[in-house]
């Protein structure tokens, strides 16, 4: 293992980084958009598949679970090469998209998409890695920043425009755009990405046993993971139904609706600035708790608020202006909590990450059935009140 972060780095030139880095931020968009449209229009491919929302929840919750493989695909990355797998994961994908276009039955869907978000799986570690490898560590914050605005530029712009796309051509039609991009993406990273780029490496085998068992044996690495996991499905209880309560409650067409996701968009963005230039300043941990203090009373708050449209967009956008302070900090934090084994503790991290938002959305349909945005919102709020219990527990002998 290396022992200096900038060390046998293979320095590509500059402008050729930059392009490089480009391309691969133009696959992320695509697949985080890809992952992300299914949420505000579950009501109408419930309609065009002919199953209730609770079977698209269900659909939401699978794709989810598939960035529990992200845990063992470390290892194989390291074997197979950064460039191997980041094109393999958006050729998943871009067969998953059109496959699901071409074929509108539901249990088709349901593996096709599974394909597709089993692609985000295996590219999101390898694009990691390979940036680790090419960017300095003194400029790599900005590198993986670039990465991170995919994520909101996928509620900003993806979802809005797939919104006049199925109000224009059908609801199939995002599949067949998302997997002509997709293949417009594996191009780019042919010509771009160098084959020298995140060759396999000699020395892939890693103990999976022995590492879980120190981060498992460590209280605050499990105060981390069971708050990851809480605040995950706390999240996503909300994020699999706000499309039908707003169709339902206020009557939103497709265009509306997906312009009102640009609105979720604008607050991760302004959660990730926040947490770039704050959470320094006021504490990584105080960081952390506070956000989350704050979303768990704005959730509680969103039945009693959001009464008219107007408020039910600005309840929301300050729900998920602290969701994301609170949870990109957190990642920052995260490194820092298992320095002897960090590669593992984040691997777990993201996994148990991607397991709570499986739970969330699993319920989030039945919780919406049964109670409506008064279920979903309690739900939230005392399911992420136990994830600030979790951290508290965690981190109660750690400084800020």
């Amino acid at each position: 293992m290396s022992t200096s972060p900038d060390r046998h780095r293979p320095q590509e030139p500059l402008a050729r980084l930059v392009f490089n880095i480009g391309g691969a931020g133009f696959c992320r968009f695509i697949l985080n958009t890809s992952r992300r449209f299914i949420y505000p229009f579950a009501p109408v491919l419930s309609r065009g598949l002919g199953v209730p929302l609770t079977a698209i929840t269900s659909l939401i919750a699978l794709n989810w679970a598939t960035g529990i493989i992200a845990i063992f695909v470390g290892p194989v990355t390291d074997r197979l090469g950064y460039r191997f797998m980041m094109i393999t994961g958006m050729v998943l994908l871009a067969v998953g998209m059109l496959v699901s276009g071409l074929f509108p039955l539901y249990a088709v869907v349901l593996v096709a998409l599974f394909l597709a978000a089993l692609g985000k799986a295996v590219f999101d570690p390898a694009v990691q890695a390979y940036i680790s490898e090419q960017v300095p560590y003194r400029r790599r914050g900005l590198a993986i920043g670039f990465l991170e605005y995919s994520w909101a530029g996928s509620a900003l712009l993806g979802i809005p425009a797939l919104a006049l796309i199925i109000d224009r051509f059908g609801w199939r039609s995002p599949f067949f755009l998302m997997g002509l991009l997709a293949v417009l993406g594996i191009a780019a990273l042919v010509v771009l990405i160098p084959r020298k780029s995140g060759q396999a490496r000699s020395d892939p085998k890693i103990d999976l046993k022995t590492a879980w068992k120190g981060v498992l044996g460590n209280r605050t690495a499990r105060g981390a993971l069971a708050f990851i996991f809480l605040v995950s499905a706390g999240n996503d209880n909300l994020f699999v139904v706000y499309g039908a309560w707003m169709e339902r409650s206020f009557g939103l067409g497709i265009v509306t609706l997906g312009l009102g996701t640009s609105a979720i968009g604008l607050a991760e963005l302004l959660g990730e600035t926040m947490t770039a230039t704050l959470a320094d300043r006021i504490g990584l941990k105080r960081s952390v708790m506070t956000g989350l203090t704050i979303c768990v009373i704005f959730y509680a708050m969103l039945p009693l608020v959001g009464q008219t449209i107007t408020m039910a967009f600005v309840s929301l956008f300050l729900i998920f202006v602290s969701f994301e302070f609170m949870m990109v900090t957190s990642v920052s934090m995260a490194t820092e909590l298992l320095p002897e084994a960090r590669a593992t503790m984040m691997a777990a991290y993201m996994g148990v990450a991607g397991l709570g938002r499986v739970v969330g959305a699993l319920i989030g349909g039945p919780v919406w059935l049964m109670g409506g945005i008064w279920a979903t919102g309690l739900v939230s709020a005392c399911i992420s009140a136990l994830a600030l219990g979790a951290l508290w527990w965690g981190l109660r002998d750690i400084k800020n």
